[in-house]
């Protein structure tokens, strides 16, 4: 059986092709909001593990300067004021303590 379109009026054709445009045209919107959400997602994603990393950075740095300044106040200087104990006022100033400087 042939296809004859000639015994269709144009009106008809004229419906159909407007039909089928705009399914086209839908077809087109819909792909193109679809790869906007994966791009948004995939943004998102990407900035929460951008963060996530930087965030565990420098918890990690925040984390490793506290052990260093714990273990800094626990070492004992061996005889750099001998006879003095630290905090006790500086007769020079009267009011502020004497600190113990390393390599300054």
């Amino acid at each position: 059986m042939q296809l004859d379109l000639s015994t269709v009026e144009t009106g008809t054709l004229v419906f159909f092709g407007t039909l089928l445009f705009a399914f086209l045209i839908a077809l087109f919107i819909a792909v193109a909001a679809f790869a906007a959400l994966v791009l948004v997602g995939l943004g998102r994603l990407s900035w929460l593990v951008t963060a996530g990393v930087l965030l565990g950075l420098v918890r990690c740095i925040n984390t490793g300067w506290d052990l260093l300044l714990h273990h800094a106040a626990a070492v004992e200087l061996p005889g750099d004021f001998p006879g003095e104990l630290i905090g006790q006022s500086s007769p020079s100033t009267g009011t502020y303590p004497r600190v113990a400087l390393r390599d300054s």
